[in-house]
């Protein structure tokens, strides 16, 4: 399986549910495609899908339909906003651990089809700490984790960091601070996150910005658009390309780590230790 353009292979995650992951994902793709990179979007909350929902787009088939070969990926990827292309997951009881070795060929060869199409892959996990959530995460090149300013979300994540750097061992973090009522909140946020870590676990947290509070996010949700296509100029849309912009600078991967390769071969791995 061979790619020639380095792919930089993200997943996007969070402790507990509610903390606008979905939101961070969908609108960090779209900033990175008015950037000029060609995105994949990949909804990995296996069972329950939501992206498809949160952008209102008709969804014939699924990952589920790659799986069983029915479809291949690119069959069932779907178009959205400024041209980011999304692979929508089933709405069912389509999991990872239940996945067999036929199953696996369908992973690696579906992937290794999308090859140079792309330049991000963007994975947004199901919520909680999951085998499904940890073995997508660790296939990943890097992991940005949502986190709100609510105790729970705080401790949430830890937990998250916790089982990724023990049993998974992964060292590095990026952080962004989601639904903040001032940039000094979301530092302040990442602060609390670093002096757990830092008195418990041996982990580098590396801040990655704040999306502030606005009411288009959830006039946007409501109308099925991501706030980068419904509200473009809301302080949240300019935080999200703030956002983008910075992951343009993370370094590229120089190895198959990070790459597609590694993605399918890291993802096969985490399954199969189910």
């Amino acid at each position: 399986m061979k790619s020639l353009n380095p792919i930089q292979v993200i997943a996007v995650t969070g402790g507990k549910g509610g903390v606008g992951k979905s939101n961070v994902s969908v609108n960090l793709a779209i900033g990175l495609a008015e950037l000029g990179k060609r995105v994949v979007l990949l909804d990995a909350d296996l069972g329950l899908a939501n992206l498809d929902i949160l952008l209102g787009l008709s969804v014939n088939r699924n990952i589920g339909d790659v799986l069983s070969g029915k479809a291949k990926l690119v069959d069932i990827m779907v178009e959205g906003p400024s041209g980011i292309k999304i692979i929508p997951a089933s709405s069912g009881a389509q999991h990872m651990s239940n996945l067999g070795e036929v199953e696996h060929a369908g992973i690696i060869t579906a992937f290794s089809e999308l090859g140079d199409s792309m330049d991000v892959l963007i994975v947004d996990t199901a919520a909680g700490i999951s085998k499904t959530v940890t073995s997508f995460v660790r296939a990943t090149q890097e992991a940005l984790i949502v986190v709100t300013d609510e105790p729970t979300s705080v401790t949430d994540s830890y937990a998250l960091i916790k089982v990724l750097n023990r049993d998974c061992r992964m060292n590095r973090f990026r952080i962004v601070a989601n639904m903040v009522r001032t940039p000094k909140e979301g530092q302040m946020l990442y602060n609390k996150l670093v002096k757990v870590t830092d008195r418990f676990l041996d982990v580098s947290l590396q801040y990655s910005g704040a999306i502030p509070m606005d009411e288009s996010v959830r006039k946007s949700v409501q109308r099925q658009k991501a706030v980068l296509e419904a509200y473009p100029r809301s302080k949240a849309a300019l935080a999200f390309r703030a956002l983008a912009q910075k992951v343009t600078t993370w370094p590229l991967p120089s190895t198959p780590k990070g790459n597609l390769e590694f993605f399918v071969e890291r993802l096969i791995q985490g399954v199969g230790a189910a």
